[in-house]
């Protein structure tokens, strides 16, 4: 039907000199198949490109596959995905990831104690290179903060649950902020305008599409976009419309009408044509065919005429040209981001970030604070003047046994508050602003100063009400073992949650594992009573709660005498060590001092903190060799499929 449609603008090879090529991103994509368990097909067959100083609209009814479509072109499909079809960068196969390109998710992930100054200042210290002045990146974060209308909300904290701040719209226009701070040649965006009125759509829009007559650079520039406004509209270049996962229309936004038009589905004067085309399409609300619209044709079929149309175009044709000359041309492929700034600056910077976060966020360690004293002054009370007398051997036990696993249990509760952390660290990896080394290094720093304020003030009351072990040494190595402690249950929950990101599932998963650190820890059951397979080997020698148990017991009872209850005669002793205690009743290993203990206990928490830098990395590579395997796969059955036809 649409078989004479214009000549595509820009189709001319010749005009590329003025789109930048030299230093611009040429995006395409043929036969893009994306598939779920059970095989059944998002994207089916896709085809296009996206040049350097123009904008792409992916466009589509919800569910249609545009987000999927930008995750794909991304490197961002999830990992129970299958891909098939090429995507090239400038002719080049190239997986883009981790810092190669900046991309604006649905979800805005951000940290909510800050404000808007501090989150886009922050982020031009991560990602504008350390040759930069430190006044230029404020000059620069500024600038893009009053580009996106947000001077006026510059000290407004973002908020989030349980804090009133930005509103949807706003956080929307900080997420992109952040995203555009270096300029980057590709840039995708996953509904831009979400909660925006249509004023600020167009305003952010048209910063956006400024964005290519700086530095003489042309920027890719490709965004999934929901209803926008006829102005914003006309800001596009290129539109790519969906339904159900099928190419329905793939060329200039000047030229969408007319092949509407010729295949009878005209926009009505007067009407946004971008409402026009996602009305034509969307088939979740059948049309009420009384009021004649589309001819009174059924929706699906709708979709199948202009979808057999659109390939049978010269339109089509014109892609298929357009996509070979590219790849003919070729080009250098797309770098990392390596003018970020070094690793000193970014630990430093992260630190201080995350210091901020934390002494602002009352959920990651002041009610834990709050709870911890509260807790302590019933514990002190329990205990309180707790004597000498045979009967304090058992009850000081109790004391170092509540103190090593409950009181460090509760370190879980700051779990929800790093999962919202972790967000915004996967987002920023992601976009390459850092590394995973500076974000642990940063994270470790900034939470040493609150855990030593939580283990000294819970400790000094758990010490001396009971009057504890005389002697200040003995009340710092009390103290100290509280805080690896804490260190350890906050580094074993790290561990959780880059396995298990949900975080309610995450704190079930954290609390199980601690309670069975504590089974076996070697208080409820002696180790010598343990059963060896399994409980004594590994798990009793893995908890850290034996080495807590073992250096707060050494740090108690060596030193101190109590009275024997044994009967006096038989050469029996009136009184008793406490190392005869250690070795009698409590099993105690004496052949090393406390302080061993205190370093295994350091030595776990390096150990841990290690793991889990080694997970995130693992994690980044096995999806990238996961997808490389699917893609080759895909590719091989489809070249089968294509040799039996």
């Amino acid at each position: 039907m649409a078989e004479n449609l214009n000549p595509m603008p820009g189709s001319d090879t010749g005009s590329r000199s003025n789109r930048f090529m030299e230093d611009g991103v040429f995006l395409t994509w043929d036969d893009l198949w994306v598939t779920v368990a059970g095989g059944r097909p998002i994207l089916q067959g896709l085809a296009g490109y996206a040049h350097p100083g123009e904008l792409l609209a992916i466009m589509g009814p919800s569910g249609c596959g545009k987000s999927t479509l930008l995750d794909t072109l991304a490197g961002r499909q999830g990992p129970k995905t299958r891909q098939g079809g090429d995507i090239l960068i400038n002719g080049r196969k190239q997986v883009l990831a981790y810092g190669t390109s900046a991309y604006v998710t649905q979800d805005d992930a951000l940290i909510s104690t800050l404000t808007v100054r501090e989150a886009v200042y922050y982020s031009a210290q991560l990602q504008l290179p350390d040759t930069m002045a430190k006044s230029e990146k404020n000059e620069r974060a500024e600038m893009t903060i009053r580009e996106m209308g947000l001077q006026d909300s510059m000290d407004t904290r973002i908020g989030g649950w349980g804090a009133k701040g930005l509103s949807g719209g706003q956080k929307r226009r900080v997420s992109i902020c952040i995203e555009i701070l270096t300029r980057p040649k590709l840039l995708f965006l996953d509904e831009p305008t979400s909660g925006l009125d249509s004023a600020a759509s167009y305003y952010v829009m048209s910063r956006i599409a400024s964005m290519n007559q700086k530095d003489n650079i042309g920027r890719t520039i490709i965004a999934s976009i929901h209803q926008p406004s006829a102005e914003v509209f006309q800001l596009f270049a290129n539109l790519y419309l969906l339904s159900a996962g099928k190419t329905v229309y793939f060329g200039p936004v000047s030229a969408a009408n007319e092949f509407f038009a010729l295949n009878g589905f005209p926009c009505p004067s007067l009407q946004n044509p971008s409402d026009h085309f996602l009305k034509t399409i969307n088939k979740d609300f059948e049309k009420d065919i009384e009021l004649g619209f589309a001819n009174g044709i059924p929706t699906q079929e709708v979709i199948d005429v202009l979808v057999k149309s659109y390939k049978s175009s010269d339109i089509y044709q014109m892609v298929q040209k357009e996509i070979a000359q590219i790849c003919k041309q070729g080009g250098g492929a797309l770098q990392k981001n390596k003018r970020r700034s070094g690793l000193f600056n970014q630990c430093h910077v992260l630190t201080r970030r995350s210091f901020i976060n934390m002494s602002r966020d009352l959920g990651y360690y002041w009610l834990r604070l709050g709870i911890y004293i509260s807790l302590s002054i019933v514990l002190g009370s329990v205990f309180v003047h707790i004597g000498m007398d045979n009967g304090s051997i058992q009850a000081r036990g109790s004391l170092m046994m509540f103190v090593a696993s409950f009181l460090t249990f509760m370190a879980i509760g700051g779990f929800p508050s790093f999962v919202e952390e972790m967000k915004v660290f996967e987002r920023e990896r992601l976009n390459g602003h850092y590394g995973v080394t500076p974000f642990v290094i940063g994270n470790t720093l900034s939470a040493l100063p609150f855990l030593a304020l939580v283990a000294l003030i819970p400790g000094a009351i758990t010490y001396f009400l009971p009057r504890l072990h005389p002697g200040y040494q003995h009340f710092l190595f009390f103290v100290i073992i509280i805080f690896a402690c804490m260190m350890l249950v906050e580094s074993l929950m790290m561990i959780v949650a880059s396995v298990v990101p949900n975080f309610l599932m995450g704190i079930i998963v954290g609390a199980g594992i601690q309670g069975l650190m504590i089974l076996v820890g070697g208080f409820f059951r002696l180790p010598s009573d343990l059963p060896k397979p399994v409980f004594k080997f590994p798990l009793y020698y893995i908890a850290f709660h034996k080495y807590a148990y073992q250096g707060l017991f050494k740090n108690e009872f060596v030193g101190l005498t109590f009275p024997n209850n044994v009967q006096a005669g038989n050469g029996s002793s009136p009184t008793i060590t406490g190392e005869e205690i250690l070795k009698q009743t409590w099993r105690i290993e004496m052949t090393y001092s406390k302080w061993v203990d205190l370093a295994i206990l350091f030595a776990m928490v390096v150990l841990y903190r290690t793991l889990f830098l080694i997970i995130i990395k693992t994690t980044e590579k096995k999806k990238a060799v996961i997808g490389k395997f699917m893609s080759a796969t895909w590719n091989d059955k489809a070249q089968v499929t294509k040799g039996e036809r």
